[in-house]
């Protein structure tokens, strides 16, 4: 076992040999994905948002076989919820907050590091999360946690222009990993609990150039303006948490848009808030709105829409149709028309309260919480940041999700707005008397106590909603999941393990204490012939192949 430590200079001089390299021709190769699956070109291993994978070599009968073939040891302490590139047997990781790091896909070799110093100011994030970069060509592209996008060439790791996309000041920041589209790199800003007005925006790839930018909360003369009252747009949140998606044919990328601000005072912002906690079709040449879809009008209980929309084309009711599923935060498992933004389908994958059904169209039926009643799910959600798979093998859709928990809200008085202060309003301890909350309780300073809440992965049904079958945890899990051709599922969990199911039967098959929280989602990869599975654990890389 090889452990490669990234206490690095800002930049080792060594370069990537390019014969291992190649060349990227260009953005088609994105498009094509899946011509190639011995690479993990983007985010979550293609355009489609699936994170899955055809790669055969590992099975359910040889799976039990894994074993660590190296680890690469992340020089720091913050979150490392990276989802890993692979390029033609070169890896590239971020650790955070926002250093990229090329790697030997086989050995664990480091072969260059690009360290970047944010910029002082308030950082907009729980946790200085980076989750990965987007490549095109032999450029590489990472969004910082102060509000840079960053062009490094992917051979030597040294910088070709970086592009200021928001204030760090005001709290503007950026979490996500880009997607590269056509010539542009895409990116979407993160801050809502600070008051920021929120926006995706594209550059161009050659010379980091703003091409096109879409507020998230819409100003006058915008469309969505009026579910705003007076100024409460200014500081209507929408952040852009993580990575959207992209449908070549039409030319649409899919993204999912955040809560509004202040996230708990929906008495404060009347209206329906859009853009927030809806996902969004933009023209990808212009930026330009095609449709848009709310799943939480108003939204009281921070139930961000910023999960992975995932584009499959099937049958729908004996149609083939472009669709795109949806599991979202609030609860509901949701299956809309990815060329018109239609409702079809929308079914609760675990316990909720906060209202009694979704009407014809969609729309939740409200059923208010008084103080002092827990509500389902609390403000973490059903499911949160970490990406869902989808298998074309066993057409299941597959989460990590959140379940028997809750919290109680209050909305307490207006929160005044200050630049790069908090601007979550409401108190979410419950009132003196309250039964205590099952999921997490609120102490002291700030901070959070994890109670009686337990994760699940599950596989439901996108036809009809239902869940065929659930593997519970010990512990919450904020696991992303992998699935391949073989029907295997691999997921992690916040107690240190490291699965792997049977993506038919939620079985499990292997697991592995990999002695940290998996917080990313796992990929996989091929070189020379033989099949490696990566995961971001702890503060490690844990890259595994057969015996």
């Amino acid at each position: 076992m090889m452990i490669k430590r990234a206490i690095l200079p800002l930049l080792l001089a060594a370069a990537i040999p390019y014969a291992l390299h190649g060349q990227m021709s260009s953005s088609t190769r994105l498009v094509r994905a899946a011509d190639e699956p011995h690479n993990w070109l983007t985010y979550s291993g293609g355009y489609s948002g699936q994170r899955h994978s055809t790669l055969r070599q590992v099975d359910a009968t040889n799976v039990k076989n894994l074993e660590i073939k190296w680890i690469f040891q992340a020089n720091s302490l913050q979150s490392f919820s990276a989802t890993p590139l692979v390029v033609d047997g070169i890896m590239y990781v971020t650790q955070a907050p926002n250093d990229v790091v090329a790697i030997d896909a086989v050995t664990g070799k480091v072969f260059w590091l690009y360290h970047h110093s944010a910029s002082p100011g308030r950082l907009c994030c729980r946790g200085q999360v980076n989750r990965g970069v987007a490549i095109l060509d032999d450029t590489l592209f990472m969004a910082t946690v102060d509000a840079y996008l960053i062009a490094i060439d992917a051979k030597n790791g040294r910088p070709i222009w970086k592009t200021k996309v928001g204030d760090a000041s005001s709290a503007y920041g950026m979490t996500l990993a880009p997607l590269v589209i056509k010539d542009k790199v895409v990116v979407g800003v993160a801050g809502a609990e600070f008051g920021i007005r929120g926006y995706i925006a594209a550059y161009e790839a050659a010379t980091g150039k703003e091409a096109w930018r879409f507020y998230t909360i819409p100003g006058p003369g915008e469309p969505g303006h009026e579910t705003w009252k007076g100024d409460a747009w200014k500081h209507g949140g929408g952040s852009v948490w993580t990575t959207g998606t992209y449908d070549p044919e039409l030319n649409l990328t899919y993204w999912g848009i955040g809560n509004p601000g202040p996230d708990f005072n929906n008495a404060q912002r009347p209206g329906d808030n859009l853009y927030s906690d809806s996902v969004v079709a933009l023209d990808a040449d212009t930026g330009k709105l095609k449709w848009h879809f709310q799943f939480t009008p108003n939204d009281p209980y921070d139930y961000d829409s910023t999960q992975v929309p995932v584009l499959v084309d099937a049958n729908w009711n004996g149609t083939p149709r472009k669709l795109m599923y949806f599991a979202n935060r609030n609860g509901f498992f949701y299956v809309l028309d990815r060329v018109t933004g239609e409702y079809l389908l929308g079914k609760a994958y675990t316990e909720v309260n906060w209202t009694s059904g979704l009407d014809p169209k969609g729309r939740p039926v409200l059923t208010p919480q008084p103080a002092g009643q827990t509500t389902y799910p609390g403000p973490l959600g059903a499911t949160n940041w970490y990406s869902p798979s989808f298998s074309p093998s066993t057409n299941l859709f597959y989460l990590s999700a959140w379940e028997n928990y809750g919290q109680v809200f209050d909305p307490g008085d207006p929160v005044e707005f200050r630049e790069g202060q908090n601007f979550t309003g409401g108190r979410l301890s419950p009132p003196p008397g309250a039964p205590a909350m099952p999921g997490m309780q609120r102490g002291p300073v700030n901070t959070w106590h994890e109670g009686a809440a337990h994760g699940v992965v599950m596989a439901i049904d996108p036809k009809t909603g239902t869940k065929k079958w659930g593997y519970e945890m010990h512990d919450v899990t904020t696991s992303g999941v992998l699935t391949t051709a073989t029907d295997l599922l691999f997921v992690g969990g916040r107690e240190g393990y490291f699965h792997a199911l049977d993506a038919r039967t939620g079985a499990l098959l292997w697991k592995v204490n990999v002695g940290g929280e998996t917080a990313a989602g796992p990929m996989t990869y091929q070189v020379d012939g033989k099949q490696y599975v990566a995961v971001a654990a702890g503060h490690s890389l844990f890259t595994f192949a057969l015996r």
